[in-house]
């Protein structure tokens, strides 16, 4: 398919779903929260885009100072609908997450985690849930040379293939399995697809990688634009087959693969409805948010003030519209993409998915 040829019942779709972006700016309802745990990690990944490091030189935050944040927006927020995750870093390695996250199951918060899998044995998955953990987000980045190339682990892969394992037993878990795509995982994935329905995974998310942070020094990791155009073939015929929820990540704008390589439309809830407490204490939007788009830091400021009076750069993004998005007739669509692929200095975006994948459609029709 044409990544431009949108078809007229998509357009529809795609300006009512417009509509329905803008009134979910002007409401800013937080829904989602995630706590940047630890900057440690026990892993070296070549692809990471934060300042993770096996010391890290930001200590970890106590629990009580997270939650003290978290206190100060209950009265605008529905705890029972308003999903807490821990990330990093790599989360596990905090001895006291089962605290932390027992304190907002008594809070009425849902909670769940995102890790590499190196530490969620049975014994520590247990005592998880016995702190009210509802969700789990495992990345598994290729077979099993390409993962632990990636990750830069002898270990990692088996350790995070023993992890997936667990997760379909557990009654009542949401979970899913999260693949960075890249050059050498790409010409995998169709057995990486056979193996997590061997392990009976239900969800799987693919992302691509950009050239940010750690990632900007491996071109290797980048997929070519006809690989690029490809990959959402791959995830539209997969949907098809129906043997595993299969998704593209909330990245970017996809033109006429809206809807298809996605349960739903493209719609960057970055301080809309996300929102972040990174582990020195600053408040964002998602965690891969630095820089100038820090909005304030819960040592001096009140998270529920920071949340109902700032965040205006995300809720109105007309100031995206230069660049490449100066003259792209789909804006009003994708409204500059995601916040994370845009520079933390000068605003300028750094990566167009709809751009990368008409790339690959002309190595199909290249003009003569």
């Amino acid at each position: 398919m044409s990544a431009d040829s949108i078809p007229l019942k998509k357009k529809i779709a795609l300006n009512l779903f417009r509509s329905f972006r803008k009134n979910e700016s002007k409401l800013h309802k937080l829904n989602y929260i995630f706590w940047e745990a630890t900057l440690r990690c026990n892993l070296s990944c070549i692809h990471c885009g934060s300042d993770c490091k096996r010391d890290a030189s930001v200590p970890d935050m106590p629990v009580e100072h997270f939650l003290r944040a978290i206190d100060q927006i209950t009265d605008i927020i529905d705890p029972n609908n308003t999903t807490i995750v821990f990330t990093g870093g790599e989360a596990l390695l905090r001895k006291d997450l089962e605290e932390a996250g027992l304190a907002l199951y008594k809070r009425g918060f849902p909670w769940g985690i995102v890790t590499n899998g190196m530490l969620l044995k049975k014994e520590r998955l247990d005592s998880l849930l016995k702190s009210g953990l509802r969700a789990v987000t495992i990345s598994f980045d290729g077979l099993e040379n390409s993962h632990n190339w990636l990750r830069g682990s002898s270990k990692s892969y088996s350790n995070a293939l023993s992890a997936i394992k667990l997760l379909p037993q557990v009654p009542n878990l949401v979970y899913d399995v999260v693949t960075c795509v890249n050059q050498k995982s790409f010409e995998e994935l169709n057995e990486i697809k056979e193996l997590l329905i061997s392990c009976e995974v239900k969800e799987w998310r693919l992302f691509t990688i950009f050239p940010i942070g750690r990632a900007g020094e491996h071109p290797e990791l980048q997929l070519d634009p006809d690989s690029f155009r490809k990959l959402f073939d791959f995830i539209v015929s997969t949907k098809k087959e129906g043997r595993i929820g299969i998704n593209y990540g909330c990245e970017g704008f996809l033109g006429s693969y809206e809807g298809e390589a996605r349960d739903n439309l493209f719609f960057c809830k970055a301080g809309i409805n996300v929102a972040s407490i990174l582990a020195d204490g600053s408040i964002s939007a998602c965690p891969n948010l630095r820089a100038n788009f820090i909005q304030g830091n819960i040592y001096k400021d009140n998270l529920r003030d920071v949340w109902e009076k700032k965040y205006s750069l995300f809720r109105e993004r007309s100031w995206t519209k230069t660049g490449l998005c100066a003259d792209c007739k789909f804006f009003k669509y994708c409204e500059g993409n995601g916040m994370h692929l845009r520079d933390e200095n000068t605003g300028e975006l750094l990566f167009c998915h709809l751009k990368r994948i008409r790339e690959g459609e002309q190595t199909l029709h290249p003009k003569g």
